[in-house]
């Protein structure tokens, strides 16, 4: 009998629970329909496209099309494993990318803490206002920018290191200096912009924790350690794994308009790449397995990062 039972309260509890979802759905109507634009843009600008990554099992023809073009299976990705060119890219990839968590992930961070300290809003106001600027500049006229002030003729950084004697650094051509370059001009152009969030996040500490330390006869500096840092860690955390997901993303935009063919050793990345291989060398199918063997190490290490975080300091983003 109780097995004849069973079937029948479990359709009685996916009737309520179907009922509960349309009542939710009838109360909130008018916020469902604001999200129809933001899952259409989804489904048409996210999703449809990887229809695109079968090309990566072909040999794709631009006029015969992903239907008229021949299979080879994991050819493509055998090029890719066997490619020095694509090592060198790899590396260059993961070097720069690292470079810039190492020395621009902590900025943003303190950045916040800093401003957070300071308690005259006009001067706040002006920095934060000075320091988010960078941010709505594209890379084309940051390119311009710092190819003027670093010119080995007439730029201001190597008029002064003339100055002191020294001898012209040419250091967007030079492969020593190229990644540097790189690491700087990102982070004099996003730092600002990435302390909001951070910002966001020591705005919804409560005062009376700061209070509370304040009369036990805590400091500013103890404030920032014990209060400030741990209240937001999990945001700490979420930034770091989405860093993480991006990791093979050293900046295509950036080093498209930065780099020249004197610099590929050290500044040539996977997004450059596909961008030289797909369009310059019309070599669609091995660029789209690049491109797919980019988008499924980033998952991995979204994966990865969480599954990490998770065990070492117990706050994940799912």
């Amino acid at each position: 009998m109780m097995g004849k039972a069973a079937p029948v309260e479990y359709g009685a509890i996916s009737a309520t629970r179907r009922n509960e979802t349309w009542n939710r759905i009838r109360k909130y109507t008018d916020l469902y329909i604001l999200l129809i634009p933001g899952l259409l843009f989804l489904l048409l600008f996210k999703y449809t496209p990887m229809y695109g990554v079968i090309i990566a099992f072909q040999d794709f023809n631009i006029f015969k099309g992903i239907n008229g073009s021949p299979w080879v299976g994991l050819d493509q990705f055998e090029k890719l494993i066997q490619s020095e060119e694509f090592l060198q890219v790899l590396i260059n990839t993961l070097m720069i990318s690292l470079y810039k968590i190492l020395f621009l992930f902590p900025l943003p961070i303190v950045v916040a803490i800093m401003l957070n300290e300071v308690h005259k809003m006009v001067f706040k106001r002006v920095v934060q206002t000075i320091i988010y600027l960078p941010h709505f500049l594209s890379w084309v006229i940051i390119s311009g920018l710092f190819l003027t002030i670093l010119s080995p003729s007439s730029g201001l950084v190597n008029d002064i290191i003339r100055s002191f004697g020294g001898s012209p650094i040419s250091f967007m051509t030079d492969n020593d200096y190229f990644r540097s370059v790189m690491v700087f001009t990102a982070g004099w152009k996003e730092t600002g912009w990435s302390a909001i969030i951070f910002m966001a996040a020591i705005a919804g500490i409560e005062q009376e924790q700061y209070e509370a330390a304040a009369i036990d006869g805590a400091g500013r500096i103890k404030q920032m350690m014990y209060i400030t840092v741990p209240g937001i860690m999990p945001t700490i955390v979420l930034m770091f794994i989405l860093r993480l997901g991006g990791l093979l993303e050293a900046g295509t935009e950036q080093i498209l308009t930065m780099y020249n063919t004197l610099v590929y050793p050290t500044g040539d990345v996977i997004g450059t790449f596909v961008y030289r291989m797909g369009l310059g060398k019309m070599d669609y199918s091995f660029s789209t397995a690049v491109g797919l063997f980019n988008s499924v190490i980033g998952f991995l290490l979204i994966v990865s990062g969480n599954l990490i975080s998770r065990k070492v300091v117990k706050r994940s983003i799912w």
